[in-house]
């Protein structure tokens, strides 16, 4: 069965982004070291519009094959006119708003995102799903997350959008592997504890 990773950027307090939900201030961050690290181990989870400039737009997926996001995330790439912000993968939006995708290679999910997850792990792939955000869709599908991977920034927020947007549910998870950059950024991966 294939995993729902969510791979998430967050402050030292655990937040995703400022109270609008605006995380871009992380990006201020990315360092070399930091950068080589996600092209290497995460080449996929690097947006459409930030690989082409780049001249790495023909890196192969390394983790997942899909991606699953909520209706404010696809916001943002519409916001700069990319209706496929990541055209190397299996795009979902989950939105109840949005009728119809802009976008011939981006599904819309209005309903029962639950039960296409479920759907997509049963799927016989190598590769996993990368739930992107936001808050809102993480708390939504917080039962179907398997594996958390968290890039914890050197900020602190104080207060903002947080990693889940769901009730108190105490819920155990493992430390699977832990690793530091110059940046002083820290990214944990953790696995569920079934």
């Amino acid at each position: 069965m294939r995993k729902l990773t969510y791979f998430i950027a967050c402050s030292i307090d655990g937040f995703i982004g400022d109270p609008s939900g605006d995380g871009e201030f992380f990006t201020r961050l990315v360092d070399e070291e930091y950068f080589e690290f996600l092209k290497t181990e995460y080449p996929e989870t690097l947006p459409t519009p930030g690989r082409q400039p780049l001249g790495i737009d023909d890196l192969e997926n390394k983790k997942f094959d899909t991606i699953i996001q909520g209706r404010s995330s696809y916001d943002l790439a519409l916001a700069i006119g990319c209706t496929s912000p990541y055209a190397h993968m299996r795009q979902y939006v989950a939105s109840r708003t949005l009728e119809k995708s802009p976008d011939p290679n981006v599904e819309i999910v209005s309903d029962d995102v639950v039960g296409k997850i479920r759907e997509l792990k049963q799927e016989d792939s190598e590769f996993g799903i990368y739930l992107c955000g936001g808050s809102k869709l993480a708390g939504e599908l917080f039962d179907e997350v398997d594996e958390l991977v968290i890039k914890t920034y050197p900020l602190v927020l104080g207060s903002g959008m947080p990693m889940f947007g769901s009730g108190f549910a105490l819920t155990e998870f493992t430390l699977d592997t832990v690793r530091t950059f110059k940046n002083d950024v820290l990214v944990r991966t953790y696995q569920r504890k079934r």
